[in-house]
């Protein structure tokens, strides 16, 4: 036989032994996946809530306009410190001054008017008095001069003077009266004039009043929205009136974020905070939770949901206050912050892998074990019938993490608590030290329980090291 025949028929011979290594080993391997695993450990977890916002100072004051006219003069300027009651800005007040000058005289006028009309009234009560003395005294002599005419003492012609005299003196007293209450109508009438130019002169001090602006509250001119020479408008029904400037107390600094509305739930009063603020970078700054808003606001517009008519199905967010213990003198309100709250932590917990954790259902469970029993010839279990609030059970989805236990992939139920950065927390379902399945995602997305796996974690290791 020649030797190249001799050749192929050894090449063949070698094909054909390597193609039934290569088939024996896949069929070895068929239905082993390959898995990474790790070992459930104890550490320290710390579940944090992160949202944005804005700095803004606890307590400020945005100066608006409560008048009309133009500005004269401006006594500050931006980073100036003032005092409650500091001057801040002055309008033109020609006219009004003029106003308040001429009600203070039509007020002093009334005044007059007033005391005029006082002097007349006591006048006319003395009048009365003595009219009315007069009219005892007449009424005295008439009395007694019908009693001596009756018994024929005094004559007819003296009883009838003595009766002329008491009806003049009752006549007077009438008159009197009457001028008694003729002056007691012009003293209210002066008196309610007096008022009348007493309310309009307080109205022209007020209108004068708010041609100078003075500072609400102590702290920093943060911000100003007019120049000299600007005409100042007054707010009139729902438009507000003309925006000056705004005074920050930064004694007291907050970072107010939005958080979202699957987080508010665990935010809660006191809670810690590490706030960062982008102008300052490097440096964190401790904070505690003093304001959790109770209002739900649409996260494009920024309007509360109280003020829209109909229904949004978009993301809302709530406002959190978070106030910091110890603020940069160099900050300012408006920089843009980030608060990490701690909502809560663990020390020492039972923590595995976030991209551990698995969800299956009560028929993916099932069947596996179905699976399993037949393989064994053992008899299956009979399909569970729908429980008495109409759910069915087999769709009942089951959260729970493979453990490796004889080279299989077991599915455990567990129970969590506590999610930190990259780990969460485990109450029930798993002991310290067990080794559970964390990869890949592909395998844990689609591996079943009882299904043999291999375990490879040279990839994890190369992947840690090259990071």
């Amino acid at each position: 036989m020649k030797m190249w025949k001799k050749v192929a028929i050894g090449v063949g011979v070698l094909a054909v032994g390597g193609t039934i290594v290569i088939i024996s080993v896949n069929q070895a391997n068929k239905g082993i996946v390959t898995v990474q695993t790790s070992k459930i450990g104890r550490q320290d977890l710390v579940s944090q809530v992160t949202a944005s916002g804005e700095v803004r100072p606890k307590t400020y004051s945005n100066v608006g306009g409560e008048g009309f006219g133009k500005i004269v003069e401006i006594f500050v300027k931006e980073g100036d410190r003032v005092k409650a009651g500091d001057t801040l800005l002055r309008l033109e007040a020609t006219q009004v001054n003029a106003d308040v000058d001429a009600q203070s005289a039509a007020l002093s006028s009334a005044e007059a008017g007033m005391r005029s009309a006082e002097a007349n009234f006591r006048s006319a009560q003395a009048e009365l008095n003595q009219r009315r003395a007069d009219f005892e005294k007449a009424k005295f002599d008439w009395d007694r001069a019908q009693q001596l005419y009756k018994d024929e003492l005094i004559s007819k012609q003296e009883f009838d003077a003595r009766k002329s005299q008491f009806d003049g003196m009752t006549a007077a007293m009438d008159v009197a009266n009457a001028r008694l209450n003729q002056t007691r109508a012009e003293l209210e009438r002066a008196r309610s004039q007096h008022g009348q130019m007493s309310a309009v002169l307080t109205r022209a001090r007020d209108v004068l009043r708010k041609t100078t602006y003075v500072a609400p509250i102590s702290g920093v001119v943060t911000y100003i929205a007019v120049r000299k020479g600007e005409h100042v408008v007054a707010g009139i029904q729902n438009s507000p009136g003309s925006y000056l400037m705004t005074i920050s107390d930064l004694s007291l600094v907050t970072a107010e974020v939005k958080v979202d509305e699957t987080d508010i739930v665990n935010v809660r009063m006191g809670q810690l905070c590490d706030v960062t603020i982008d102008a300052v970078p490097g440096k964190v700054f401790e904070a505690r939770v003093t304001e959790v808003g109770n209002q739900a606001v649409l996260r494009t517009s920024g309007l509360a949901t109280t003020q829209t008519t109909s229904g949004s199905q978009e993301a809302k967010d709530f406002k959190v206050v978070c106030t910091l213990d110890n603020p940069p003198e160099n900050i300012r309100p408006g920089l843009s912050t980030t608060a990490k709250i701690t909502t809560a932590e663990r020390k020492g917990a039972i923590a595995l892998p976030l991209q551990a954790i698995a969800v299956r259902t009560q028929a993916d469970l099932d069947a596996a074990r179905n699976e399993g029993k037949a393989g064994r010839g053992e008899a299956t279990a009979q399909a569970a019938t729908k429980a008495p609030d109409g759910k069915d059970p087999k769709k009942e989805e089951i959260q729970g993490v493979f453990v490796v236990r004889d080279k299989k992939a077991d599915f455990v139920p567990v129970k969590t608590g506590i999610t930190g950065i990259t780990d969460i927390e485990v109450l029930e379902g798993l002991k310290e030290g067990e080794e559970i399945i964390t990869g890949s995602y592909r395998a844990l997305r689609t591996l079943r329980p009882g299904t043999t796996v291999k375990v490879d974690n040279a990839a994890l290791r190369t992947e840690n090291q090259g990071g």
